[in-house]
């Protein structure tokens, strides 16, 4: 069944093709596209507005229905080789420009369907959540294992390159632990006996700092070589660190207690996971009434919309693209050009502002604070480079 469906679906996105008519399959048809597990008993596909009625001639031979019309939209169906399909639009809504339009390969084809991602905003997607999110939690496990090897190839090696000797740099975070946490330290008021947990600490600078100031820290990171120069670092800095190697999502039950007075997370993490809804709800368990959670990030405009060189600026990207990307892994530009090639790609999803802010709302956590930071290169004035958001458990 599934294959008359594959193949319905690319015949008739290919006599849209062949028709110049802008389309997108939706509802439950663009989650069968893109691999969701639901049960499909019709084709859904919206077309063009303004092209509608040329869409309607266009499929005469299948003999459509009279359309359908309300102010909102209008409709036809026809049947297609034994499935039902309903052809719609809405007025005054263009297609091409739906930030959540996405072109899925289906054998030796390529076809329009609405992401699964518009389930965040889209009443009709958002009846799908439960079968969304059970599909990108599989998905996610795949992508970890990937990331997961990608950050323990010689990654301890590109830190030293990049840091120094892990003793070296624990009596430079002794000058002046604040600094490490600028900008953010100020959303964190007294440090002393806190328990502070950073999710994908990474290499435990910011950690250190924190333990120098007087907390108690744990730190989640999947890489054994973050947690090797982290551990070094917290022994050459006279503190000690509880660093857990584990994936975020898969963290030990006892350590999700709900007695957290503040979780962390910062710069280049939340492309790691292609579903906010699971860290979120993690973090909601590991907070104490009234506990924070503060994210600092790279802002989407700079990662998403604007490449830059030197002091020049190109508007370049497409800041709503829901695609998931291989992307070279972070250290790879502190390693030396031999062994660059030879190393393993991560899977990254870039997130909008307005979907992790929506992302946060739907846990329950309250967001206090969303602060946006400028690059501090004066060729780069004007251009948001990092946020800090602040939320709290209630």
């Amino acid at each position: 069944m599934k294959a008359s469906y594959y193949h319905t679906i690319t015949l008739m996105g290919g006599l849209l093709d062949e028709a110049n008519i802008p389309y997108q399959f939706t509802g439950r048809s663009a989650l069968f596209v893109q691999g969701v597990d639901v049960v499909v008993e019709g084709i859904d596909l919206d077309v063009q507005w303004d092209v509608f009625n040329e869409a309607l001639t266009h499929f005469c031979a299948y003999s459509p229905t009279s359309p359908e019309r309300s102010p909102e939209r209008a409709s036809f169906t026809m049947e297609v080789e034994g499935i039902s399909i309903t052809v719609g639009c809405r007025y005054n809504t263009t297609i091409k420009t739906d930030p959540y339009r996405l072109s899925i390969p289906v054998g030796d084809t390529v076809v329009w369907c609405r992401s699964l991602y518009s389930h965040l905003y889209d009443d009709e997607m958002k009846r799908y959540s439960a079968e969304i999110h059970a599909y990108l939690s599989a998905e996610q496990q795949g992508f970890t294992i990937e990331n997961e090897q990608a950050w323990n190839q010689n990654n301890y090696l590109a830190l030293v390159n990049r840091y120094g000797e892990p003793v070296e740099v624990a009596a430079k975070i002794k000058q002046n632990p604040k600094w490490r946490l600028h900008p953010f330290y100020k959303y964190i008021g007294e440090t002393k006996d806190k328990k502070i947990t950073h999710l994908m600490g990474s290499n435990g600078v910011k950690a250190v700092a924190l333990a120098i100031l007087g907390a108690s820290v744990t730190v989640v990171d999947f890489s054994r070589e973050n947690a090797a120069f982290a551990n070094e670092l917290a022994s050459g800095a006279g503190v000690t660190i509880d660093y857990i190697v584990s994936d975020v999502l898969s963290l030990p039950e006892e350590h999700v207690s709900g007695n957290q007075d503040l979780v962390l997370m910062e710069l280049g993490v939340l492309h790691y996971l292609i579903d906010l809804q699971p860290l979120f709800e993690k973090i909601k368990e590991m907070l104490r009434p009234g506990g924070q959670f503060i994210l600092h990030e790279f802002h989407p405009t700079s990662t998403k919309l604007i490449t830059s060189t030197g002091k020049k600026h190109k508007v370049a990207g497409n800041y709503f693209a829901p695609a998931i990307e291989n992307n070279e892994v972070a250290f790879s530009k502190h390693m030396p050009d031999e062994v660059k090639g030879g190393l393993s790609k991560v899977v990254q999803r870039k997130w909008t502002i307005g979907e992790l802010i929506t992302a946060i709302g739907q846990s329950g956590l309250v967001i206090k604070v969303f602060e946006e930071e400028p690059n501090h290169k004066i060729h780069d004035i004007g251009i948001p480079k990092t946020y800090t958001l602040v939320a709290e458990r209630v």
